[in-house]
């Protein structure tokens, strides 16, 4: 009898706070994808009288390029956002008038607001009724960069917002508030914002050959010692060295065209 009770039992399984868990691991390719969803489950979160457009480009004689390729636009009735967004892992230094910022005070990073300025340009010529000082600049970094820069850029009264893009809806919101008190009115109808929706996505450039020539071209314009200083890991978005970066790219059939940090040269069974 006790032999056939202990024979039904069953086995005890592991309890969970004891098992091991695999996280997926995420295909490099997939990183830049999961950012920019992570973008449109903020730009979801803001009031209904706003209206986006994503990824636009627009002739731009000024540019190197003659293009601007804009990442988000948010028009409502008190400004408009116009966002740029930025991948990089570490801690970014910068300081609002300095041409070049850096991630972890060695790779050098052009000023991401004297960029952005050029699009809102761009932008303004298209609506050139609309004020400059009604465009709100916002740089989004991701959660794996810390912040040193001026304190003003953090701070919701300044028209120039470096922010992280988890809190990408909650400071557009803000700033909004903020522009409702010192604002008698709305700037912006909900007839103009869709007036200006409309004139903005009819002149966007849709051609692929345009826009990857843009990319070429930007690539091209880009002195080299920049180029290589600011190589990242394909997967963790570290920062790498001129050499790691050299010998990534001159490995084509080890690395397949990625880069890759020294940790992740090593997790991907790769003799260095």
């Amino acid at each position: 009898m006790f032999k056939k009770l202990f024979s039904k039992q069953q086995p005890i399984s592991e309890p969970e706070s004891k098992k091991t868990i695999t996280k997926p691991k995420i295909a490099p390719e997939r990183i830049g994808d999961l950012g920019e969803y992570k973008i449109t489950i903020q730009l979801d979160q803001l009031p209904k009288e706003c209206q986006s457009i994503s990824d636009l480009m627009l002739p731009n004689s000024k540019s190197k390029t003659g293009y601007s390729q804009i990442d988000h636009i948010i028009l409502t009735p008190y400004a408009i956002f116009v966002i740029e967004t930025k991948n990089y892992a570490g801690t970014i230094y910068g300081d609002f008038e300095r041409p070049k910022w850096s991630v972890n005070g060695k790779f050098p990073l052009m000023n991401p607001f004297h960029q952005n300025y050029g699009h809102i340009k761009s932008i303004h010529a298209l609506i050139p009724n609309v004020e400059i000082s009604h465009f709100v600049s916002i740089v989004s970094f991701t959660r794996r960069s810390t912040f040193k820069v001026n304190e003003e850029l953090r701070r919701i009264q300044s028209n120039e917002l470096i922010v992280y893009d988890t809190e990408l809806s909650e400071f557009i919101t803000r700033k909004m508030n903020v522009l409702k008190l010192t604002t008698k009115s709305p700037l912006f109808t909900k007839e103009k914002i869709t007036d200006m929706f409309n004139l903005l996505t009819k002149e966007n450039i849709l051609d692929l050959q345009i826009r990857a020539k843009h990319v070429e071209n930007i690539k091209a314009s880009v002195p080299l010692e920049q180029t290589s200083s600011e190589a990242v890991c394909s997967i963790c978005g570290d920062g790498v060295s001129e050499k790691v970066s050299k010998f990534c790219l001159s490995n084509e059939k080890r690395f397949k065209g990625n880069i890759y940090c020294y940790e992740h040269q090593k997790r991907e069974h790769v003799e260095v």
